[in-house]
Order: structure tokens, then sequence, then C-alpha cells
């Protein structure tokens, strides 16, 4: 194609849906950022026939020379893909997956996933590697190195601080969950009842009046003299005149700083005359209203650190300086130690900070008359700043091992005194092995949330682990860190097994937080309604801190559109998997649809349990994907199912329907032993064993609730204690009384939920079975029609529509193409018909029903149909 034209179609390159999937996902165990990758004309073209294009590409971005799978792409999703991860890269974020799916059915639409290594950061590299794939097909320069600037920037301002990056790296090598969020530098550890917050080194046990003493450094210093600490002589000036009064009252030399502020900011250094103090008040009170004027104090600046009221590190902070060589300029020298990798503005990974050639700098060598073009002599030590902090230039050896017992104790008494659990003293004394009473010691500053950076990474001496003793505090040894999570998927019956599981822990004295598509649950009490079993609703139940079992029913739309809201869970339970919602977001088979429903599976941490519907190929696939035990659950047994036989022969565990002498059992077998449950008509969910579907379900349960190490009476007594109402599980199979026979609610929405339900209703007592049936609008033709047919056995169907749900079809259609179906399963033509409301599509079935019939209402808004159907109830 000649290079006009590919500038001309260059813009119909396009990334759609440019999304982070904060969990495990269809493409990855990790989480990834995901586009859809649109290409109109340009479709027409292979990356290798574009003239010139991959010879410019790699003139923009040489580095991607040196990747062999770049030569091998074919496709414009594949350059997208290997665009965005150079790009990743060459900003120093690592990226150890990426891949392009071609999803069947989607048009020649491409996925594109890369693993970020901050959210924002694999966001905005999609969109740019975009943008400069369509200035390269211009023949425009790609600018390339602003893109690389423009991405740095986002990397280090998404990026966890350098403390916080050294607590999370602790508490990921201990296996604590970590649940942060990009635009937040507060993160959860743990989960439910377990979880703790941190923010760098302040927890959610530092004490609010601690900080507040902390953040007033003339408050501090008098809080620390009442228990008899050394401190520097001082007070507060509000103005310049306060200062230069309070400086002569002192006597010289005094040093002058903001009373609250960090990293150094605002703090003079010596000032032995009233000249330095006027300057002095203006840079200090432009940090904060009032300054502190204090007697200077002399000795080498110490950072000690108490957790839980225990010295853990101390390290001496040495002034950012340079050392002369006898040709250079300081100017030079500073610029060639900022040079240092771990110097490096734009790595988050960098243990030091650059040294600031700056005013303040100038200023400061000013004193000893130097300049920044001055020539130390060889040897010779130049001091640029006059506070030791790491954040302007400062390096830090370590003394931990140096400090004296009576010093250490001090420390641990300062920290008491002003009530912090994690303290930062800044300590100026000589020598670290003395006793401060000795040797004229002072306290200066008292620190919440202190750095630490400078412990863990020192530039001399050994290494401390400061992150584990916060760790060890928040969590003591033999302390859990976090809450059994199961999760169920599945295409039918989800909601009521995870009701199931939470009834079953709930009556075994748990506190539990569940997610259904009616709401987020705390036992009982509704706290959010709505279609909620996503990531968001996974969020509030694991960040509830009452919660001490988390039970989440787990949808494919939400790991579609977010990858899963945990990252892994000790049971995953796969029910079913049948033809549902094809045809959306790129799942267009039953086959692609069982690949979702299995990231559940994939999620299962080893050492723990996936449960698996055994008589379901596609579900029993799943073994080979899971890191779990595997758990089968079979309606067919032991003799019906070869598969349940041989995974029992193995030692291996099955929940399984049995018969034994005329009845028929729930049975849990562990190779070869046997345990019944419970007969089948005990059970109430079962509606004396009609509700087959429902037996299934049971089975899940126990499987998944014996997989957490549940005891099987605890099992037992929840197996017959669970009754499927409208109170307790709204919409899934509620049985109502009414003086002319039974009404069931239930929310079946596709072919399978229907004929489960329609087979249930045949094993009823009745002398008429009548339907009321739907389906959202967005299904396929033949999936409404096949939802017809499963309902053709009926003897007499009212199909409805609900133009909420309508989903962008006229009016009548959806009820017509389900009618079709019903007449096409052999249903004649005066047995059905369409009363499109609900509202009056149930009084239609109402008005039919006579003595001895049931009535099926597949129902959209479960609530108004059973408030609809409350006055006529007479038992339930």
């Amino acid at each position: 194609m000649p290079e006009m034209n590919l500038a001309e179609i260059a813009d119909d390159l396009r990334a759609r849906g440019v999304r982070a999937l904060r969990g495990p996902n269809l493409w990855h165990s990790a989480p990834v950022v995901v586009a859809e990758i649109e290409l109109g004309r340009l479709a027409e073209v292979s990356p290798a026939q574009a003239n010139g294009f991959v010879e410019r590409l790699l003139d923009a971005l040489p580095t991607l020379g040196e990747r062999d799978d770049l030569a091998a792409a074919t496709t414009w999703a594949e350059v997208m893909e290997h665009v965005a991860v150079e790009l990743h890269e060459l900003v120093g974020a690592e990226v150890r997956f990426s891949c392009v799916a071609v999803r069947a059915g989607n048009d020649g639409e491409d996925v594109v996933a890369v693993e970020y290594a901050e959210e924002e950061l694999g966001i905005e590299s999609i969109h740019e590697a975009r943008s400069l794939v369509r200035r390269v097909l211009r023949g425009e320069d790609a600018e390339a190195a602003a893109v690389i600037d423009r991405l740095a920037a986002v990397y280090i301002e998404s990026h966890p601080p350098p403390t916080l990056t050294v607590m999370l790296e602790a508490a990921r090598k201990r296996g604590i969950p970590i649940r942060r969020t990009p635009e937040d530098h507060v993160v959860q550890l743990g989960l439910g009842c377990n979880l703790r917050r941190l923010d760098s080194t302040m927890t959610d046990r530092t004490s609010v009046i601690a900080t507040d003493i902390t953040s007033d450094k003339d408050r501090t210093k008098r809080y620390l003299d009442r228990v008899g600490l050394p401190v520097p002589r001082g007070g507060v000036a509000e103005s310049v005149d306060d200062a230069l009064r309070i400086a002569e009252d002192l006597g010289f030399p005094v040093l002058l700083k903001p009373l609250d502020a960090n990293d150094g900011r605002g703090i003079s250094g010596r000032i032995d005359s009233l000249d330095g103090v006027r300057p002095a008040y203006g840079i200090a009170v432009a940090e904060h209203p009032k300054v502190v004027v204090e007697r200077y104090a002399e000795g080498r600046d110490h950072r000690v650190v108490v957790v839980d009221g225990r010295v853990v590190a101390v390290a001496e902070r040495v002034p950012a300086h340079v050392v002369g060589d006898g040709k250079s300029t300081i100017r030079a020298l500073a610029e060639a130690e900022n040079r240092d990798p771990k110097r490096d503005p734009m790595s988050p990974r960098a243990t030091l900070r650059p040294i600031p050639i700056d005013e303040r700098t100038r200023q400061f060598i000013a004193r000893s008359g130097l300049d920044f073009d001055s020539v130390p002599a060889a040897g010779e030590t130049v001091w640029l700043r006059a506070t030791a902090n790491i954040s302007t230039g400062g390096t830090a050896i370590d003394r931990t091992d140096e400090i004296h017992p009576r010093n250490a104790a001090m420390c641990e008494l300062a920290a008491a005194a002003t009530g912090l659990d994690v303290a930062g003293m800044d300590v100026l004394t000589s020598d670290v092995s003395v006793p401060f009473d000795v040797n004229g010691a002072v306290f200066v500053e008292v620190n919440a949330s202190p750095g630490i950076r400078m412990h863990t990474h020192p530039d001399v001496g050994t290494a401390r682990d400061v992150p584990g003793a916060i760790l060890d505090m928040l969590y003591p040894p033999g302390s859990e860190f976090a809450i059994p999570i199961l999760a169920v998927t599945g295409t039918n019956g989800k909601t009521t097994t995870t009701r199931l599981i939470s009834h079953l822990f709930r009556r075994s004295g748990k506190r539990v937080g569940y997610t259904t598509t009616d709401g987020v649950y705390l036992d009982d009490l509704l706290l959010m309604e709505g279609d909620l079993t996503g990531p968001f609703a996974a969020n509030v139940i694991l960040a509830h801190p009452r919660v001490e079992v988390a039970v989440l029913e787990t949808a494919r739309g939400g790991i579609l559109r977010s990858g899963l809201g945990f990252e892994a869970c000790d049971v995953g339970v796969v029910l079913n998997v049948s033809s549902d919602h094809l045809g959306m977001r790129g799942i267009h088979t039953v086959e692609q649809l069982a690949e979702v429903k299995g990231v559940v599976a994939t999620a299962v941490k080893p050492g723990g349990c996936c449960v698996l519907n055994a008589d379901q190929p596609l579900v029993f696939a799943m073994r080979e994907r899971t890191p779990g035990d595997v758990v089968l659950f079979s309606m067919l047994g032991m003799r019906g199912n070869p598969a349940v036989a041989q995974h029992l022969a193995a030692g291996r565990t099955a929940a399984v329907l049995e018969e034994e002498d005329g009845r028929e059992w729930l049975v849990l077998r562990r190779g070869g032993e046997r345990t019944a449950l419970a007969a089948v008509d005990e059970v109430p969910l079962t509606l004396g064993g009609a509700a087959r579907f429902q037996i299934a379900n049971l089975l899940a349960g126990i499987a998944a609730a014996h997989g957490c190490g549940m005891e099987i009476d605890r099992i037992r007594d929840g197996l017959l204690s669970f009754v499927s109402s409208a109170e307790s599980t709204p919409g899934r199979m509620n049985v109502l009384r009414t003086a002319r026979g039974r009404v069931i609610v239930d929310y079946a929405h596709n072919p399978a939920a229907v004929a489960a339900l329609v087979e249930m209703a045949g094993r009823l007592d009745a002398r008429r079975r009548i339907g009321v049936l739907t389906m959202p609008g967005d299904r396929r033709d033949d999936d409404l029609r096949d939802l017809g047919r499963a309902a053709a056995t009926l003897d007499f169907v009212i199909t409805k529509e609900d133009p909420r749900y309508a989903r962008g079809r006229p009016a009548g259609e959806v009820a017509r193409l389900i009618g079709e179906g019903l007449e096409a399963g052999g249903l004649p033509s005066d047995q059905w018909e369409a009363v499109l409301g609900e509202p009056e599509a149930v009084a239609r079935a109402l008005e039919l029903m006579s003595d001895g019939d049931v009535v099926l209402i597949a129902a959209d808004d479960t609530a108004a149909v059973l408030a609809q159907l409350r006055p006529l109830v007479v038992e339930e």
C-alpha cells in the first residue's frame, strides 16, 4: 500500500475499552491492562506490508530491535503490544507478561493484555503506544523522548513513596494480602476482621493525639522536657520581631525552623548573629506561619526508630556533600554524584535523592566563601546543606549496634512520652555509643511516620528490618492476616449456593459477608442493594473489619470488566456452564464462557480447594487449571460417572447423590470413607426432592464447606435449617401458597434455568402448570427461541417483557421470539399469549389459575412481584 494511504488511514487504529483488570482475569493470573484494538481500513494491510513502517518504528524506539518477537509480529495488535511493553520498560517498569488474544466472533478485533507495574502507567502506555504508532504511520516525528518523559512522570507519581514501597515488599514476602488503590497511599493489609491499614510507617494504631503532639515541634519538646529528656531551649515566633527577641534572649548560636514541616524544609542551619535571623525567618515562615527559634546544638545527626516501644534501628545521617579531586568544580562533582543510579529521581527504587544544586545550596556554601565554580582540593569535603535529611541529598550510616543501652532506653521513653507506636527520633550527639547525659546530646524532634529507607538501604553498614518490626507489631507471631474467601461461579445457581454456604458458616458461629446479584450482605443485613457480583462488591466485604468469612458470588461480567475482586481464594466453586450472555464482550461460545468461569478455578490458592461439577465436561476439565486440591460433586455419583469413581479411588474427596433403601442421600466420600449427611427429601431446599437442580447446589455447598474445614455435624445442621424463602433468598425458587395453589417465583433467565424449573414443576403434584417467562433483549434470537423450547412442556405460557431489559429491541419482539420457540417445541399457539408488562402478566397468570395449579414466574423485578403476590399468600 502506498505510504500516502497509510497516512490517510493512520487514525483508523484505535484502542477501545482501555481498562485495568485489578485481579486474576481471563488473560493472566495477575493484574493487566487490556484494550480492544480496532483497525478499520488498516486491517487491509499488515505491518510488514506497510512501506517503511517497521524501519521508522525502530528509528523511534531502537531498543525494539532487540526483541525477536517484533520481527514475528504479523498484526497491528501485536505491534501495539510490543510498543506498550517497550514503553513500560524504558521508564524502568518491568513487564513479565503480555499477550494478544484473538476472540472468535470479534470480527477481527484483537485484545491486547499487558501486565502493569502501576495501573495509571499501564493505561497511559496503551494510549501512548497508539498515538506513537499513528505518528509513525503518518511519517511524522514519533516524539518518543517526550512520550517516555511523560510516562516516567506518571510512573513516579503513581508509584508508592519509598518507605511505603519497602513496607509493601516486606508484606508480600510474608504472604500478607495487600489491597491498594492507585489514587491513595493508604494501603489495606490483611482482610476482613484481620485487616490493618498503613500509610508509609503510620499505622491504624498510630494515635491522632500523638501525631498532633509531634506535628508541633515546640510542643514536642515540652513533652520530652517533662520526662527529663534533654532538648534545646527555645521559643515560638509569630513575627520577625518575635524571632529577633527570642534569639537575643537565648544567645547565639541559634537555629530557626518551621513549627510544622518535614524533609528538612525551612531549617536555617547555624546562625551566629542577629543579621542572620531575618532572612532565616523568611525561609521558615514560608513553610509555616509559626517559627521555632532555639539554641543551636552541636553534634552529628542521628535518626533512631522506635517500634512498639523498642529501638529497632539507628542511623547517622550525613548532610549532602562532595569530596574534591583537585580538578572539578563543586557543580561538576555534585552532577557526577547525581548520576549515581541510586539518586535517579525517575526511579521509584532509588534509595537516595539527588543533591540539590539550587539557590539554597548556593547560599549555604557561600557562608564558607565558596560558589558552584570553586574547585576543592583533592580529598577536601565540601558540605552542601546544613541539614542531613535524605530528601535533600544526605546519606546514611547504620549505627544500630553502637547505641548505648541507656540511650536506647531514653529514645523509647521519648516515643512513650509522645504516644507514637512508630516514632523517628532526631538526636544530635557526637557519639551515639556514649550516654546522652555525658556528651550533651539533645533530642531535636520526634516524628510520626518516619522514613525507613535509610535503615533498610543504608549507604554504609548493616540493613535493618524495620518493616519486619512494624509488621510484627501489627501481626504478632501466630496471628491471622487473612480470612477464608469462597468464590462461587457458574451459569445457574450461584446466588442460592452463595447463600447456602453463607448460612452454613453463620450456623457455625461465624460472621459472614457475602455478595450476590441481590446485593451485599453482612450476615442477614443487606448493606447494599443491586446486582453486585464484581470487584467493587468484593472490596466492600474484604474491607469490612467485622467479616470473618467472605462468600463471593462471581459473575462473568465482573471478571471480563474488571477481573476478580481478590488475588486468590481458599475455595473456588464452579457449578455449571451453559449458554447465557453469549455474543457479549467477545464471548461467543460456551467454550469461551467456560474459560471465563475457569478464572475462579485458577485463582484457588495452592493448598486450597477447587469444587467442580464432575457431570459437566467443561467444568470437570478445569481440574487441570487449578493449583488447589480438586473436590468433585456429582448427581450421577460413583456408579454413573467413572471420573468420580477414579477420583475417589485415588483417595480424594467428592460430594455425591446416592440411593439407599429407596431413598436418595447427600453423601460425602473421601476415598473409601462414606458419610451420609441427610436424606434428600428431608432437606427443605429440594421441595421433597422435586427440585433436582437444588440437589446439585447442595452438593456443591457441602463440598465447599468441607473443603474449608467445617465439621460434618455443622454442615448437616445447616442443610436441614436452610429454607429458600422470599425473605432469605428472594427470587430464588420462592414457593408461595395461595388459596388456589402454589406460585413459584424464580430468577430464571436462560434456557438451562428455565428447563430446570420446568422439570421441577413436572415432579410436583399439580393439575396444570402455567409459566410466566421472559429473557433480556440483549440475548441472541436463538437464545430467546431456546428458552421457549425449554418451556414447551408446560400447559400454558405467558410471555412478558420489561422495557428496562429490552436492550434496544422493539416492544413485543422478545415475547414473540420466545413464542416461536414454544411453538417449535410443540406448544400449540392457543396455549400461550404475550402480556408485555410484568405486573399485568402476573395478574393474567393468577386470573387463569385454578385450584391445584402451579404457576411459575421468571421475575424481572423480584421485589415487586413478591409484593404483588403477598396479599394472596395463605401459607408459606
